[in-house]
């Protein structure tokens, strides 16, 4: 295994090769991440474990994504019980996965205290609720919420982009994948500002504009029938994206990805 060091302009390239990735068994990949934001839901719903469940799991769930991406570029077929392969593949990788699913749920927990220190979350419970109007201050703690989450999550997302690959697939323990991962992102941080960058605008501008011309033409209520099939369909192309900066900033002896 060995780290690569890429040009910032492989970002772009990255979601060109998740694009072409996708192509590749679209339904498998839709079923994947449909089936994670429905559980995701569903644990909303049970106080607290759920939640807790969901980011223990998270690590585990990354590692059967990327499993599935290198079934669609092998012709396999994608099942749902792909998800679960970390958790069989042996006591070792199970018991570093599962370490790493409690790191990653310690430091979100932590990213909310330092976050519910920052901004006012009473004043978000309009948006929640809909009982009162939204004023201009609810607002800003919006766009604060935004701010300093983004902020606070990148030492986060640097930490785990990689991790539960380098744990499963090359042996790696908890506390080696994350550095690994890190420097990994350290090392290509033009190509990943970038690709962050262009995600940011299709995932965000998109359904924005989307909205705003249905609201001109007066159907705001069908803009979500629109807003929601597309962000799905983004959401997944960018998880599948996801492999093709594995492969770039790592080589190991696989199929190579096409643009």
């Amino acid at each position: 295994m060995k780290l690569n060091s890429v040009k910032p302009n492989e970002g772009y390239t990255w979601i060109r090769q998740g694009i072409w990735l996708f192509k590749q068994n679209p339904i498998g990949f839709l079923m994947l991440v449909f089936m994670y934001v429905f559980a995701a839901q569903l644990a909303v719903i049970i106080p607290v474990i759920g939640v807790f469940v969901v980011l223990l799991l998270t690590p585990t769930l990354a590692v059967g994504f990327m499993t599935a991406c290198r079934q669609a570029i092998q012709k396999e077929r994608i099942k749902p019980m792909v998800y679960l392969v970390a958790l069989q593949s042996g006591a070792i990788v199970r018991k570093r996965i599962l370490q790493l699913g409690l790191v990653y749920t310690a430091m979100i927990l932590l990213l909310s205290f330092i976050l519910s220190l920052l901004v006012d979350f009473e004043l978000l419970l309009p948006l929640m609720t809909s009982d009162k109007t939204i004023t201009p201050e609810t607002l800003r703690q919006v766009y604060l919420v935004l701010f300093f989450g983004a902020i606070l999550y990148v030492p986060v997302a640097m930490l785990m982009w990689f991790s539960p690959i380098l744990i499963a697939w090359t042996d790696m323990s908890a506390p080696q994948a994350l550095f690994s991962s890190c420097l990994a992102c350290w090392t290509n941080k033009g190509a990943f500002f970038l690709y962050l960058a262009i995600w940011s605008a299709i995932l965000i501008a998109v359904p924005l504009t989307v909205g705003m011309i249905f609201d001109a033409m007066d159907l705001g209520q069908a803009a979500s029938f629109i807003i929601a099939p597309i962000s799905m369909a983004g959401l997944t192309v960018m998880h599948c994206s996801f492999y093709a900066t594995w492969k770039a900033c790592f080589t190991e002896d696989e199929v190579v990805l096409s643009a």
